[in-house]
C-alpha cells in the first residue's frame, strides 16, 4: 500500500488528523487538490477546546504569536472585543465559569501554516495537485484515483479519510447521504474600494439584511438573493449589487482585492463512517460560520479520530473503538447546526425579528444567560456519554480537560508541570496524588499510560484523572473520599488494551 491512511484535504482538519496519525505510529499520506495553500481568510480563530488540543501538542507559542493581530482585526471588523450570538456582541469572557479557558484568534491561512509545520516535523508526506476522481473499497483496502499534472494516479491504503470540505469528493464518491436545510442568506466579505457619495449607513441591521464595514473592508448578510454559485469568484458587480440591496444606497465598487462568500446551509451526514472510508470536518458537516465554531469542530473531529484509527490499524483497539467516533462527534455537530440555524433566524430582517433580538439582547445582560451563550459557542459544556461511566461518575467524566497545573510530589525532585506538557507525545495520561489503589488498578497498562504522581492537582475537586489522547477525561476522582479504582479499571479496559497484549501484537 502507498500508506496506512490516505487523508484527502490539507486544510486544518486534514493537517491535524495526519499529524495525530503520525504521532500514534501510523503512515498517513495527505492528498490535496490545490497546488499551494489557500490565502483566503475564511475563519479568524478557534475556540478554547481546539486551542487546548493544539497546546497539548506543543503549539502554544505560535498561537500566542498571532493573538495580538487577531484581537486588533476582530475589534476593527466587529467593532467589539466581545463574542457574539447572531451578531449581538455581548458574550463577556470574564463572566464565564472558566474565563481562563479562552480560544485563540488566528486567521485560517496562518493556522494552516502552523499545522503544516507541525505535520512536516512529524514526517507527514503530502501530494499536492491531486484531484480525487474515484474511491473504491475492497475487503482490506481503499483505492483512490487522482487526476494529477502527470496523469491519472491510483493510491491504496487501509483507510481513507475525507477532510476535503463541504463539497467533499470523498463523501460524494462514497455515497454518504448529506441531509439538511437550504440557505436563508448569503454573506459576502471583501477588501474592496467602495465609493458611496451619501456615505454608507452605520454597521448593523438594515431593513433588508446586515451591513458591516471598516476602512478598506465591507460585508453583507443578504437575505434577498440566495441563488448564487458559491464556487465562482466574487465580482465587483455582485458585491455592488448586494451592498445596494442591504445598505439601501447608491454604491460603486471600483476594485475588489480579496473577497469571499458563504451561505448558512446546514447539513450533516447520518454516519461519519462507511466501511473503510471516514469523514471529518466540513466533509461531514456544514453550517453557518456565525459564532466561529467551524474550525474547532473539525480540529476536534481529527483529535477524536486520530488515536482511535491508529489503535485500530495497530491491532491494539478494544472492540468497537472506531465506532465511538461517530457516536461522540456527531451529536456535537448536530448541536452546532442547531445553534447556527437559530442565529440565522435571529438575523432575518423585519420588525418581528427586531423585537426578538431586543429581548435576546436584554437577556444576555443577565450573567447566567451570558454564561449560557458562552458555553453554547465554546463547547465547554460538551460531555461524551462514556459507556463505562455509571451514575456515580465524577462530574467531569466525558468532558474535555483544561490544561491543569500539577504540583510535584516533594519527594521526587521534579519541577511543576502542566497536563499539556505531559500529553505532547500523544498517549493517554494518568495523574494521581499517590493513591495506592489507583496505582494497582493501572499496573496492567504500565507501558501504555504516561503516569504522573503529584502532590496536588490545581483544580477544584480533583485528586486523580485519566485523560484520553484527545484530551477527554475518561475517569476522575474527587477529593472527598477514596478513588474508585474499579471505575478506573473499567475506563482503562474500555479505551486501551493492556501492555502485555500490546506487546504480543507488536511481536
Amino acid at each position: 500500500m502507498d500508506a496506512d491512511v490516505i487523508v484527502v484535504g490539507a486544510g486544518p482538519a486534514g493537517l491535524m488528523l495526519a499529524a495525530e496519525l503520525r504521532l500514534h505510529g501510523v503512515r498517513p499520506l495527505l492528498v490535496e487538490q490545490l497546488a499551494e495553500p489557500s490565502a483566503e481568510p475564511r475563519a479568524r480563530g478557534i475556540g478554547p477546546l481546539a486551542a487546548e488540543a493544539l497546546r497539548r501538542r506543543g503549539l502554544d507559542e505560535p498561537l500566542r504569536a498571532h493573538q495580538p493581530r487577531g484581537l486588533s482585526d476582530r475589534r476593527r471588523d466587529h467593532g467589539s472585543e466581545k463574542g457574539h450570538f447572531a451578531w449581538i456582541h455581548k458574550i463577556d469572557q470574564q463572566l464565564q465559569e472558566e474565563p481562563d479557558r479562552a480560544g485563540a484568534l488566528i486567521w485560517q491561512p496562518d493556522l494552516e501554516r502552523v499545522l503544516a509545520d507541525h505535520a512536516e516535523a512529524l514526517g507527514v508526506r503530502a501530494h499536492r495537485e491531486h484531484v480525487v476522481t474515484g474511491v473504491e473499497q475492497s475487503a482490506d483496502r481503499v483505492t483512490v484515483t487522482c487526476r494529477t499534472p502527470a496523469g491519472e494516479r491510483r493510491l491504496a491504503s487501509a483507510y481513507v479519510i475525507g477532510c476535503d470540505g463541504g463539497r467533499s469528493a470523498v463523501r460524494k464518491l462514497t455515497g454518504f447521504a448529506f441531509p439538511g436545510t437550504e440557505p436563508l442568506m448569503v454573506a459576502r466579505r471583501a477588501r474592496a474600494d467602495v465609493v458611496c457619495p451619501a456615505g454608507l449607513p452605520p454597521t448593523g441591521r438594515t431593513p433588508t439584511g446586515t451591513l458591516f464595514h471598516a476602512p478598506g473592508m465591507v460585508g453583507t448578510f443578504d437575505f434577498e438573493d440566495v441563488r448564487t454559485d458559491t464556487r465562482a469568484p466574487v465580482t465587483a458587480q455582485e458585491l455592488e449589487a448586494s451592498l445596494r440591496r442591504v445598505a439601501g444606497a447608491e454604491v460603486e465598487v471600483t476594485a475588489v482585492h480579496q473577497a469571499m462568500r458563504f451561505t448558512d446551509q446546514a447539513r450533516l451526514v447520518p454516519s461519519y463512517r462507511s466501511g473503510r472510508v471516514l469523514l471529518a470536518g466540513d466533509s461531514a458537516h456544514v453550517h453557518s460560520p456565525n459564532g466561529g465554531q467551524g474550525l474547532t469542530l473539525g480540529l476536534l473531529d481529527a483529535a477524536n479520530l486520530g488515536w482511535k484509527l491508529a489503535a485500530t490499524l495497530r491491532g491494539t483497539a478494544p472492540e468497537g473503538l472506531l465506532d465511538t467516533y461517530t457516536a461522540e462527534r456527531r451529536p456535537v455537530a448536530e448541536a452546532t447546526l442547531h445553534n447556527t440555524r437559530a442565529q440565522s433566524a435571529l438575523m432575518r430582517p423585519g420588525p418581528h425579528t427586531d423585537a426578538l433580538r431586543d429581548i435576546v439582547s436584554d437577556l444576555m445582560d443577565i450573567p447566567e444567560v451570558n454564561r449560557y451563550f458562552g458555553r453554547l459557542l465554546s463547547g465547554l459544556d460538551t460531555r461524551y456519554a462514556l459507556p463505562h461511566a455509571g451514575p456515580d461518575a465524577h462530574r467531569l467524566t466525558g468532558a474535555h480537560c483544561p490544561d491543569l497545573n500539577l504540583r510535584p510530589a516533594a519527594s521526587d525532585g521534579t519541577a511543576a508541570t502542566t497536563l499539556a506538557r505531559l500529553a505532547e507525545q500523544g498517549g493517554p495520561v494518568l495523574v494521581h496524588t499517590g493513591q495506592p489503589q489507583v496505582e494497582r488498578a493501572a499496573r496492567p497498562w504500565h507501558g501504555v499510560l504516561r503516569t504522573a504522581r503529584v502532590a496536588a492537582i490545581e483544580y477544584d475537586d480533583l485528586s486523580a484523572l485519566l485523560v484520553r489522547p484527545d484530551g477527554v477525561i475518561a475517569w476522575a476522582a474527587g477529593t472527598d473520599g477514596p478513588a474508585d479504582a474499579d471505575g478506573l479499571e473499567r475506563a482503562l479496559r474500555a479505551w486501551f488494551v493492556p501492555s502485555d497484549r500490546q506487546e504480543a501484537v507488536a511481536r
